[in-house]
């Protein structure tokens, strides 16, 4: 995750060109190198922060979240595409305080991002390559946008911070499509959901993080009964099926299929669902004795 800085000011001491930028939300920073004679513009989604590399952050520790919705047969993914110049697409992630527990900090991510306080979540592996830093997506944008240069001893601490090494944690969530709506920050000039099979290149190593993600949520689907987080309250089997066959990406024979998620003997079945005629109508399905939003299994509080 990318996050820049500076100092606070009042509205009527804004530049015009800032001035032109909305202002709902969280409030705008930017810093004029005066004595340089620049005009070097920041964003930042910490209202009342001064210099991040001063905040009280564990250093060179990040959070990234992969969150999994399912909608019209495609498993998805929220992608944000950053605002600047330059398409620079990144996962949802931040930064962990020192007095903060990593699961919440998680928690304070994902609400922030999806509006939804009780989803599941899940930390599923730390990207800790010696060599990960950020340092070439730093440059990068740095060259698409010229405004953004380094004119000071105080900017060249913050690139310096952003550039060092960092280990990811990686955590991936579930959720129920239909009740997020994706909420954009500062830094995000969109943020949508993607199919998983067209993922377009994301910055530093978030494909590989996705990928990782997908593997253990294939791997864990069954254990932990993870892909009824991502179906409506009722369900029919087809579209349970339906569901595995797009994290899967693969078919399932129909029989087979139904018996080994009956075989879970975790779901409960329910009235037919009205579709026509009574005797073609499919049942419906929901877990049995359980809400998903208070079953300890299956919800990280």
């Amino acid at each position: 995750m990318f996050y820049i800085y500076i100092i606070q000011l009042s509205s009527n001491q804004y530049p015009a060109s800032l001035q032109t930028l909305p202002t709902t939300g969280a409030r705008y920073f930017y810093f004029q190198c005066l004595a340089e004679n620049c005009n070097f513009v920041t964003l930042s989604k910490y209202s009342g922060m001064h210099n991040i590399s001063e905040q009280n952050f564990i250093q060179q520790l990040s959070i990234d979240c992969v969150i999994f919705g399912y909608e019209a047969k495609q498993l998805k993914v929220l992608v944000s595409t950053l605002n600047f110049n330059g398409d620079f697409l990144a996962l949802p992630g931040g930064f962990v305080y020192q007095a903060e527990d990593i699961d919440d900090a998680a928690s304070r991510i994902l609400q922030e991002r999806t509006g939804l306080s009780e989803i599941y979540l899940d930390q599923f592996y730390v990207f800790g390559k010696a060599a990960r830093n950020s340092q070439h997506f730093m440059n990068e944008l740095l060259s698409q946008n010229p405004d953004m240069q380094i004119q000071t001893k105080e900017n060249q601490e913050q690139y310096d911070w952003f550039t060092k090494r960092f280990i990811s944690i990686g955590y991936y969530a579930l959720v129920d499509i239909k009740k997020v709506v994706p909420q954009k920050t500062e830094l995000d000039k969109s943020i949508s959901w993607l199919d998983i099979n067209n993922i377009p290149t994301l910055i530093i190593d978030h494909n590989v993080i996705v990928e990782k993600a997908l593997e253990c949520l294939r791997q864990h689907l069954d254990e932990k009964l993870l892909a009824f987080n991502l179906l409506a309250e009722t369900f029919t089997m087809k579209e349970v099926q339906q569901l595995y066959e797009a994290i899967f990406d693969k078919p399932f024979a129909r029989n087979n299929f139904q018996k080994k998620i009956l075989d879970l003997n975790v779901l409960e079945r329910l009235e037919k669902k009205f579709t026509g005629a009574a005797n073609k109508a499919p049942f419906l399905y929901r877990m049995k004795n359980l809400n998903r939003t208070d079953n300890p299994d299956l919800r990280i509080p």
